[in-house]
Order: C-alpha cells, then sequence, then structure tokens
C-alpha cells in the first residue's frame, strides 16, 4: 500500500482515537485522557499533513472527515453506548458511499 494512503489511515485511526479519548476525559477535566487525545490529535494532523503531499487537500479531508465521522458514531456505540435514529444512519451511509464516489471513480484522488 502506498506511504500516502497508510498516512492518510493513520491519521483517521488516530482522530478517532483522539475523540473517543475526549469524550472520555469529561470534558477536559480526567488528565489522563485529555493528555492521550491531544497526543492523538497531534499524530493524526501529522500524517494528513503527510497524506496530502501527494492526495489533494479536498479529497483527503472529505475522506479523513467522511470515515471519521462513521468511525468515532460506531465509537459512540459500542464504547459510550450512544444510540443513532434512522436517520442519523441513513446519513452516515450517504457519507460512506459519497466517500466509495471519491475512491472508486474520482481520478483527483492523487497527483
Amino acid at each position: 500500500m502506498p506511504a500516502h494512503l497508510l498516512a492518510l489511515i493513520g491519521a483517521i485511526v488516530t482522530e478517532v482515537i483522539g475523540t473517543s479519548a475526549l469524550t472520555a476525559s469529561a470534558g477536559l477535566s480526567r488528565p489522563l485522557p485529555a493528555v492521550a487525545a491531544i497526543a492523538a490529535y497531534a499524530v493524526s494532523i501529522y500524517l494528513l499533513g503527510l497524506a496530502i503531499q501527494t492526495i489533494p487537500v479536498g479529497i483527503a479531508y472529505a475522506i479523513w472527515s467522511g470515515l471519521g465521522i462513521v468511525l468515532i458514531s460506531l465509537s459512540g456505540r459500542f464504547i459510550f453506548g450512544q444510540r443513532l435514529d434512522l436517520p442519523a444512519i441513513a446519513g452516515l451511509g450517504l457519507i460512506i458511499a459519497g466517500v466509495l464516489v471519491i475512491q472508486l471513480f474520482s481520478k483527483s484522488s492523487t497527483h
């Protein structure tokens, strides 16, 4: 797998870890999860920066944020017990569809 895609995947995963840690930090009032959130966000931004050296920034950001939204929604469900209603699930499906369209059909996904 190309390095720019690995960087983007790493950026997505660390952003989800950071957002999960942020939730666990209870408004940054719990030091360990708060530090973990800040560190994970820093790594995520660094990796996203590596990815956009090859992938156009709009495409990379769409994939990073779109898949991040879907994965953090799953994290919210399975880690924090948060439930989504049908319109939210449908919206997440549309986000996944959008990322798939970009990946499968766009010629803009790399320089």
